[in-house]
């Protein structure tokens, strides 16, 4: 309850902080030994039908100029990664948290699950 309490006085603070961390990690994104962060961030963008941590501009730095990963394409056609018109707009890491708040509860007890069954 108290860690609750703390979360929720701090939820802010925590917020930037993550942005910021899964912003940096973005550039392991397609590198060697990284296939699971890889991966991770293609299912995200994928199933949430979004691009970016706060923005699509947050893979431009990482992809060098204007081009997005193609999990971030809407529409799969040629060269899609370099054609804006074909991008998700929406931001992943508020798609990500609204999801956790509407499943919450399922969240929960797959967390205690999980120490239970190992």
């Amino acid at each position: 309850m108290i860690i609750g309490i703390l979360f929720l006085c701090n939820q802010e603070t925590i917020n930037q902080y993550a942005k910021e961390e899964l912003k940096n990690g973005l550039q392991f994104y397609n590198t060697s030994g990284n296939a699971g962060l890889t991966n991770g961030w293609d299912i995200v963008q994928t199933d949430f039908r979004c691009c970016g941590v706060v923005h699509y501009k947050d893979w431009f730095s990482v992809l060098n100029g204007t081009k997005v990963p193609a999990s971030c394409c809407f529409k799969l056609v040629h060269n899609c990664s370099t054609n804006p018109n074909t991008w998700w707009k929406d931001a992943c890491y508020e798609k990500v948290i609204e999801w956790l708040k509407d499943n919450v509860v399922a969240v929960c007890i797959f967390g205690l699950c999980i120490p239970v069954l190992q």
